[in-house]
């Protein structure tokens, strides 16, 4: 068995390897394009042939795997373009959404820019089963600047402080909207262990696999 990942953040390698070491997954192929989120981010829309180069970067990857896992938001919604998939092909933000979706009650979901509050708050929202759930999605300030400045104990830090406050806000779920945020779990206080998308993603896509 083969899963394919298609990045755009190289830190992203990591977070998905220990989830597949974790979950006993067998290979699992990288695939890093920081050119395609950045055309589309420097351009404000996906263009046709953005669509055109992401859609065939997805089915070149397809042709050598079992299944796909596209783990950046921005490229995630060209998956749904494609028609007549041979193998499962993930979107991973989708993926959480689904998982978070099965609680009953508050869903908070953390994010690292503010420019994805909305994009977020609609997937989860589309993906709530219970009808006493609901959904909270907040930019946690500062986090992304750490990161990009490769303070990773500071940034992991401040998003488990987050999801503890959350989890002491009544939350059911916390979820982490980007993948790189995985980390952070480890350092919750709070019982409960957030959603990762590398951890619901891989999930997914082994139980699509084994159907």
């Amino acid at each position: 068995m083969r899963i394919s990942l298609l990045h755009t953040i190289d830190g992203n390698r990591r977070v998905f390897d220990d989830a597949a070491t974790a979950l006993n997954v067998g290979a699992i192929r990288h695939e890093v394009r920081a050119d395609l989120r950045e055309a589309v981010q420097q351009a404000g829309t996906f263009s046709p042939d953005m669509k055109a180069r992401t859609k065939r970067c997805i089915v070149d990857l397809a042709a050598e795997s079992d299944a796909v896992i596209v783990t950046c938001a921005t490229l995630s919604p060209i998956v749904d373009e494609i028609e007549g998939k041979a193998i499962p092909v993930i979107r991973a933000d989708k993926a959480l959404a689904v998982a978070a979706g099965k609680a009953d009650g508050k869903i908070v979901v953390l994010c690292a820019l503010e420019s994805t509050v909305e994009p977020n708050r609609r997937l989860f929202e589309a993906h709530v089963s219970e009808a006493g759930t609901s959904v909270d999605v907040i930019h946690v300030a500062d986090i992304w600047a750490l990161y990009g400045g490769a303070d990773l104990p500071a940034c992991f830090a401040a998003i488990a402080r987050a999801a503890d406050e959350a989890y002491e806000a009544g939350a059911a779920v916390v979820a982490f909207a980007h993948p790189w945020m995985g980390p952070a779990a480890d350092l919750v206080r709070a019982p409960q262990r957030p959603l990762h998308s590398a951890e619901v993603a891989l999930r997914a896509a082994l139980s699509e696999l084994s159907a």
